[in-house]
């Protein structure tokens, strides 16, 4: 098995909130932090192709994919998974993610408990940078991407999707 788990994450940004989901717990409640819509490659999945698949099996809805704006990464809660490496791309139609109906989609309510738009500087989502990182001023850049490295911290707890 590949000790490297690749994740693709969508930064949905419409009128200063992110579009985050949270995922249904094991005992039938809901997580107690906020993340982002995406999940794992399938083996030779593009990433691009990852992202879009991920969006339409979690909110029904197809995503246009832009640019590539975070990377992360981190050491794996998984079994099986020494580290993850996540990225995070910038998706340019929000206005069609404002009115998700989970019952209609292939994956959301079988994995997330909600999905909705939330201010990251508020609330609780992982990844933590998410809480302070200006997302509108890194849309906007023509710099590079943002990279966030948790290799050396202890690993990233959450739901394992």
């Amino acid at each position: 098995m590949d000790k490297r788990r690749v994740n693709v994450r969508a930064i949905i940004w419409h009128n200063d909130k992110l579009l985050a989901v949270k995922h249904k717990s094991k005992n039938g409640g809901e997580s107690s932090y906020w993340a982002l819509p995406g999940g794992g490659l399938d083996p030779l999945e593009s990433i691009t192709d990852g992202v879009k698949r991920e969006l339409l099996e979690e909110t029904g809805v197809a995503a246009n994919i832009g640019k590539l704006l975070y990377i992360q990464q981190l050491k794996s809660s998984r079994r099986h998974r020494d580290e993850e490496l996540e990225l995070f791309f910038h998706v340019t139609n929000p206005e069609s993610f404002t009115a998700i109906d989970l019952t209609k989609t292939t994956h959301g309510t079988q994995e997330l408990a909600r999905c909705e738009f939330i201010d990251p500087t508020t609330e609780y989502i992982l990844p933590d940078f998410l809480q302070t990182a200006d997302i509108q001023k890194q849309i906007e850049s023509d710099q590079p991407v943002s990279i966030a490295n948790y290799l050396k911290s202890m690993s990233v707890s959450r739901a394992v999707k």
